[in-house]
């Protein structure tokens, strides 16, 4: 043997695993270092790509775990609007390594969360999932009742599940200069009042979100030692960035250090891996085909791609083999962020934010 690349094999090659087979033939994309039942619950947590996640799996057979199951009696149009079998858990779109860290710790009793509430018309919402409940709760008190219910149901699945699939979104976050504690969306988009003083824009560089990451996933090991985790990175741009960057250049700059962090976490850790949804979604191989013309919003065609990569081809269970946590969700997926395009000089439509649907 003359060098190392003599023995490597065709997937190691651009020509033989990319040019030749061409987008659609791409294949033996990733090689878990674990495998899954269809009886081994997994949870989702993350940006909103990860509600395509959970639906997908349910489509696949698999036990995806809604630890967090809606009250009878509730319509589906109800349920769509409460976010309930969006994720996991009632907690809205987890965009930061820093978000999941904190939800994390609050659930399992490492910190607590503050007792903020945002109060408008009479009707009190939750600043860490402003849009999880749309019309609000009659009173702080309420408020602090739901959000306990939301870290029960994280503790509980968390120390019976055998994996969580993480997908990391944004760098750019929005934190309380008062107690430190990271909000879902800059305050005053969707709820709340913005306020200099109380509020400052914070971009998570490499070293942190490592950090986030890393002590997330202790925590998450302190309450399940065998529990697998699979880290994707969202395809989907940011909506709006509050530097002084152009959009797509702070998209790059947060997917690239997202996505090294999650290479670096999965090569260190021996129960976690690194799935590349990022890469079959916006690689420039796929010449954007998964994309709808917004260019932000993934195509059903695109999540099944990922999917058929992730689990292989769809192997539906019949309904009547599922348990109920098994059963179909419809629905967009949710991305709290899309609602930062109101703000845009392109605007046109009267509607408030409030109300605008937070789907994307």
């Amino acid at each position: 043997m003359n060098n190392p690349y003599e023995s490597q094999p065709p997937r190691a090659f651009w020509r033989t695993a990319v040019a030749e087979p061409g987008p659609e033939g791409i294949g033996d994309l990733w090689r878990p270092s674990f495998t899954l039942g269809q009886d081994e619950p997994v949870l989702t947590v993350g940006s909103c790509f990860a509600a395509h996640i959970g639906r997908a799996l349910l489509e696949h057979g698999m036990f995806w775990h809604d630890a967090e199951p809606p009250p009878p009696g509730l319509t589906a149009e109800e349920r769509r609007r409460r976010q309930y079998g969006v994720f996991s858990f009632r907690t809205g779109n987890v965009y930061t390594a820093a978000m999941l860290r904190q939800w994390v710790a609050w659930a399992h009793g490492e910190s607590a969360p503050p007792e903020e509430s945002w109060s408008e018309d009479g009707r009190h919402r939750d600043p860490f999932r402003p849009t999880v409940e749309p019309e609000g709760h009659a009173s702080t008190e309420e408020m602090l009742a739901a959000r306990a219910a939301t870290l029960a149901a994280i503790r509980e699945a968390v120390a019976d599940a055998s994996c969580m699939i993480i997908t990391l979104g944004l760098t750019e976050a929005w934190r309380s200069r008062h107690h430190h504690a990271t909000y879902q969306l800059c305050p005053g988009v969707r709820h709340g009042v913005f306020d200099p003083e109380e509020h400052e824009f914070h971009q998570h560089s490499y070293p942190e979100v490592h950090e986030d990451l890393t002590a997330a996933l202790a925590l998450l090991r302190a309450a399940n030692p065998a529990l697998r985790v699979v880290l994707t990175v969202s395809p989907v741009p940011l909506t709006a960035t509050a530097t002084d960057r152009h959009v797509l250049d702070a998209t790059t700059q947060a997917k690239s250090v997202l996505r090294a962090v999650a290479g670096q976490v999965a090569a260190d850790d021996a129960l976690t891996d690194y799935f590349p949804a990022y890469e079959i979604i916006s690689g420039f191989p796929f010449r954007g085909a998964f994309f709808q013309p917004n260019l932000r919003s993934v195509t059903p065609e695109g999540v099944a791609f990922v999917m058929s990569h992730f689990v292989g081809p769809v192997t539906r269970r019949p309904v009547a083999e599922r348990s109920p946590q098994q059963a179909a969700r419809s629905g967009e997926a949710y991305c709290d962020d899309a609602l930062l395009d109101y703000y845009g000089p392109h605007r046109t439509s009267r509607r408030t934010p409030r109300e605008i649907p937070a789907a994307g």
